[in-house]
């Protein structure tokens, strides 16, 4: 006998190991160099990665972190700051500039190992010369409004950063440069992944006016000088990156099939939808629920029972005054367009273990959710038009709450189709 909402928790909690920087980071690990080795990172799987690192590097190292606010881990030789996410905040700040001066400071024979995780776009918050971190605060808190995909939020976000889109990486040179990445951006792209501090960035400042002028974000005076400024063409930097090498260690698609692999375990067929997806996160929410549907209805594209999986990362445009991250907000769209169907279970989460800026990492929801909603006067529709998916999960007690994993591969999200009983 399945338990549903038992089976769909243990899919979860797979995916999550399989992102588990304790289990990936020893075998990835570089050769010792004749020199120092310094490790740095941002994000917020940087405090666990750099526990790893400590329990099987082999020689002496130092360094700094930086990760999320609740997010740290003990050390013993790397320092572990502690900053703002999603805003950026004076800590950040003053890590990502010890982090560029440490980086400056190493020659041929020494290694910079790089930890790098989601998160660390924000906690790198070293703004560009001329620029100021209200600039980038600014900046980043419309383009989190806009309904921006968090590429495009990115795009910005390297542009207009002393650190960012491969400046670490140079300034680290002539050293060796060794990244290991977890993934949390759709398709893996190295550049997006805290905003590529040592890959060669493939945009420039155009790029970045670009996607300020889609979403019709102003500049001011001190930003859009530095956005038009003549720049180097990349051939001339391209020789600062022939001795940077770059690893993933965890992605989206592995928590995926880490998940399927329970699911088969316990007789249900995976569909994997894909690591990728991006959108608004209600109408995604919708979309998977028609699918859902057809599974129940017609067994097409497979019969029950059957579970969707997907990752990537939604948005939200926020119109309202309510509560809630994407992964509650893709539940709460889900479980409206499966009114009446008796045998769908979902659960939407971030595998960083928070949903947004709330303390729960997304949502759960069964069958009864919305009679249940009902029951307690609750209103699904009106909640979700005022972005508050958490007030409505968090009434029917089916948030999920795990506090920070230390770890960041981007949204879980999984329905779960069974026969009629």
């Amino acid at each position: 006998m399945i338990d549903p909402k038992a089976l769909l928790r243990r899919m979860f909690d797979a995916a999550l190991g399989a992102a588990d920087p304790a289990n990936l980071v020893a075998s990835a690990l570089p050769e010792r160099p004749k020199g120092r080795t310094l490790v740095v990172g941002a994000g917020k799987a940087a405090a666990s990665m750099a526990r790893a690192v400590e329990a099987a590097w082999d020689g002496p190292l130092e360094g700094v972190v930086v990760t999320r606010y609740g997010h740290g881990a003990p050390t013993r030789h790397i320092r572990v700051v502690e900053a703002g996410h999603p805003m950026p905040d004076e800590a950040g700040q003053r890590a990502a500039a010890e982090i560029l001066a440490l980086a400056q400071g190493l020659g041929p024979d020494d290694l910079l190992l790089a930890l790098i995780s989601g998160g660390g776009s924000a906690l790198l918050s070293l703004p560009a010369p001329g620029l100021t971190l209200e600039d980038k605060r600014g900046l980043t808190a419309a383009l989190l409004r806009s309904g921006a995909t968090i590429s495009e939020i990115n795009t910005v976000r390297r542009q207009v950063s002393a650190i960012k889109g491969g400046k670490l990486a140079m300034a680290a040179f002539p050293a060796r440069v060794h990244t290991l990445a977890i993934s949390d951006v759709p398709g893996d792209d190295p550049c997006a992944i805290a905003s590529g501090p040592t890959i060669p960035d493939r945009t420039g400042p155009k790029d970045a006016v670009a996607v300020l002028k889609r979403y019709d974000i102003p500049m001011n005076a001190s930003v859009s000088a530095f956005l038009n400024r003549p720049v180097p063409p990349p051939a001339e930097l391209a020789r600062l990156f022939d001795r940077a090498d770059y690893r993933f260690i965890a992605r989206p698609i592995d928590a995926l099939l880490a998940a399927a692999h329970v699911a088969q375990a316990a007789g249900i067929t995976p569909l994997l939808l894909g690591d990728a997806i991006e959108g608004e996160a209600r109408e995604v929410g919708r979309a998977f629920a028609g699918i859902a549907r057809s599974i129940a209805e017609h067994s097409v594209p497979v019969a029950a029972p059957a579970v969707l999986l997907s990752g990537g990362e939604t948005t939200v445009t926020v119109r309202g005054k309510g509560r809630g991250g994407r992964n509650a907000e893709f539940a709460l769209g889900a479980m409206l367009a499966l009114e009446g169907f008796r045998n769908i279970w979902g659960i939407a989460c971030d595998t960083d273990g928070i949903d947004g800026s709330e303390d729960n990492a997304g949502a759960r929801f069964d069958p009864d959710s919305l009679e249940r909603a009902r029951a307690a006067g609750l209103d699904p529709v009106a909640q979700l038009l005022a972005n508050d998916a958490w007030g409505l999960f968090d009434g029917l007690d089916d948030l999920i709450v795990t506090g920070p994993t230390l770890t960041n591969v981007n949204d879980f999200r999984a329905l779960l189709i069974l026969p009629p009983s």
